[in-house]
């Protein structure tokens, strides 16, 4: 029987939803994948990228500000489907959106598990697939007894690591420029520029990876009701993230390209400690890659805790197992939900790196991010007397904008990653239509 003094607790301020939403967005993105998004424009032009990732992302937050004060409630997505299509078919919505969760978000985790520790490979190079898969499943198992406490002290630490992510971020970018070289940061290849079909798929390449960098502007959506002042909080923490991290990156990628030529970067898998070790010398290169796996960490951390939260969310609406929605009698957070994310995570961090990182992508964008698009429009439609603390500016094209954005990072993810996303949502659907048939559910 479920304790009746169990309660979540609201303990979470604007600072600590900012905090969250950096460190997710950070993490050890930027420092693995600066080189892929400037092999796949093919130089410092790859800047673009960037910036049509940063539209797509501010004008996407809108659409979760809106959303998430104007259905409060722990889960995030999975509320907002769950109401925008009630109409229609909300309840396999929600059940969808949860279903490509279970493959999404352990996944999004345990890539950066997986990338930290191949980049701790630049300190012990002796460091093979067999020791990095086991290394990333050891550090699972840690964020899940880390995050076995109270959500105050989850918020301190969380705090804590996004002032080390700061402090990593601001480092490379000084020692950026003061090594500045403008040559190598705005030398652009001959014919960069042309509405080719070559420069279309390396824009579509590059949006996604940077897209991939900036996702967890909606962290704190997650955690409704452990927000103090929800309303006032996650239109703020949204928008100040997207702008924030927007911001550091653009400095930062211009940093590191002023430094070394594009053609080296491209080639490098450690480009920050590299770039240091060129610049400082090993010792100081093996100091910021400490740093830089502090700051990867970070984000994991803040994503175990708000993905544990989906589930839980579910359940207590009866779309999951019942044990699921239980909380801590003690510590007051849902500790069997937690588990459950945290033990997939693990399982999932025993896998290719290559293939975490297009499986978690492929299965998200249809359901969530387009879903979501378009809810709110409907919501709108349906409901326009509904209470909204925050209202989209410029209603509707900061929506168009996100769901054309979202619709060519789809389709420029490759044939194999769409697959597995469509044939994971078939595979919902199906298993949604057996579920359903049972008693216990038919009412929920």
């Amino acid at each position: 029987m479920e304790n009746k003094n169990s309660h979540l607790e609201r303990s979470l301020g604007l600072i600590h939803a900012t905090a969250s939403n950096m460190a997710t967005m950070v993490g050890i993105g930027p420092f693995i994948t600066i080189p892929l998004i400037i092999s796949a424009m093919g130089g410092p032009q790859a800047m673009i990228g960037w910036a049509v990732g940063a539209i797509i992302a501010i004008s996407d937050g809108q659409v979760w500000a809106e959303l998430s004060t104007s259905l409060p409630g722990e889960g995030g997505s999975y509320v907002y489907l769950r109401e925008a299509y009630k109409r229609y078919f909300g309840k396999l919505a929600a059940f969808l959106f949860i279903w490509t969760f279970l493959l999404s978000g352990p996944l999004e985790i345990a890539s950066g598990f997986v990338g930290m520790v191949q980049y701790a490979s630049f300190i012990w190079p002796w460091l093979n697939e067999t020791n990095i898969r086991i290394l990333a499943f050891s550090v699972g198992v840690l964020t899940i007894i880390l995050h076995y406490n109270r959500v105050k002290f989850v918020g301190a630490v969380t705090v804590f690591l996004w002032i080390v992510m700061l402090v990593t971020v601001a480092i490379t970018i000084f020692v950026g420029l003061t090594h500045f070289h403008v040559r190598d940061a705005f030398t652009f290849t001959h014919g960069w520029f042309s509405f080719s079909w070559g420069f279309v798929s390396g824009l579509g390449s590059a949006t996604l990876i940077a897209m991939y960098d900036l996702m967890g502007y909606y962290n704190i959506c997650y955690l409704e009701e452990e927000v103090k002042r929800p309303e006032y909080v996650f239109p703020r923490a949204i928008i100040l993230s997207v702008i924030g991290v927007t911001l550091i990156y653009a400095i930062m990628n211009i940093s590191i390209l002023s430094t070394m030529p594009w053609q080296e970067i491209a080639k490098s898998t450690h480009v920050a400690s590299d770039m240091f070790s060129q610049t400082l010398g090993r010792h100081w290169a093996i100091i910021l890659t400490i740093l830089v796996i502090i700051t990867a960490y970070g984000s994991t951390y803040s994503l175990m805790m708000s993905y544990s939260r989906l589930p839980f969310a579910a359940a207590r609406d009866g779309f999951f197992f019942k044990w699921l929605g239980e909380i801590h009698p003690k510590k007051h957070f849902p500790h069997f939900s937690l588990l459950t994310i945290g033990i997939m995570t693990c399982i999932a961090s025993l896998f290719n790196l290559d293939f975490i990182i297009a499986a978690s992508l492929s299965s998200r964008i249809l359901i969530q991010f387009l879903g979501q698009i378009v809810g709110l429009t409907l919501l709108r439609k349906n409901e326009p007397t509904r209470k909204r603390p925050f209202k989209m500016w410029l209603y509707p094209i900061p929506s168009i904008i996100a769901f054309i954005g979202f619709s060519f990072i789809f389709l420029s993810s490759g044939w194999e990653a769409i697959g597995v996303g469509i044939v994971w949502m078939i595979i919902g659907v199906i298993f949604y239509m057996k579920w359903n048939r049972r008693p216990e559910t038919a009412s929920a």
